[in-house]
C-alpha cells in the first residue's frame, strides 16, 4: 500500500471554501483506479493547514493518476483560479505502507 498526504496551507478563513471543493472529489475519487481511500481532514485547532489523505494499492496506481486526464480535469480550476485560491501553498508527503492492520 502507498499513502499520500497532501499538506495545503490555508488561511482559516478559507477552510471553508477548500472544504467545499474537496467534497465534489470524494465521490470521484471512488472511480481511480487503485485508490482505496480519500479523506479530507480539518484541524480541530486554528491551524493554518487542511490534509487530503489518500490511500493506494502500489504507488505505481497514484503516478498512473497524477498523470492522468481525471487528475488533470480534477485540478483545472484550481489552476485557471490561482489568484483566488484559498490556499497559499502544499507540501506532499508519501509513504510506503511496511505494516497494516
Amino acid at each position: 500500500m502507498y499513502v499520500v498526504m497532501n499538506e495545503l496551507h490555508v488561511p482559516k478563513e478559507g477552510r471553508e471554501n477548500v472544504a467545499n471543493r474537496f467534497a465534489e472529489s470524494s465521490e470521484k475519487m471512488k472511480q481511480v483506479p487503485g485508490c482505496l481511500d480519500f479523506l479530507f481532514l480539518d484541524p480541530e485547532e486554528d491551524d493554518n493547514y487542511q490534509i487530503v489523505l489518500t490511500k493506494w494499492e502500489t504507488k505505481d496506481d497514484y503516478e498512473s493518476w497524477i498523470h492522468s486526464d481525471s487528475f488533470k480535469q480534477a485540478h483545472k480550476k484550481r489552476r485557471e483560479n490561482l489568484d483566488k485560491s484559498a490556499t497559499s501553498g502544499n507540501k506532499i508527503y508519501a509513504y510506503e505502507v511496511k505494516h497494516h492492520l
